[in-house]
């Protein structure tokens, strides 16, 4: 349980929201440009990285 009381229904819907935008900003939000990395997929979605036949476990 937490320690802090319960918030007033205003600061949960402005909670609410702010998490809301938080999501589409990260959704919309474009990958950097790697520079010397991998082409195709992102490497570090299957846990581990490869180059050059060194591979390195996250």
């Amino acid at each position: 349980m937490s320690d802090r009381p319960e918030l007033p229904p205003e600061a949960q819907r402005a909670l609410a929201e702010a998490e809301e935008r938080r999501k589409k900003a990260a959704k919309n939000a474009p990958l950097p440009t790697e520079y010397g990395g991998r082409d195709g997929p992102e490497p570090v979605r299957y846990g581990d990285y490869e180059k050059n036949g060194l591979a390195v476990d996250f």
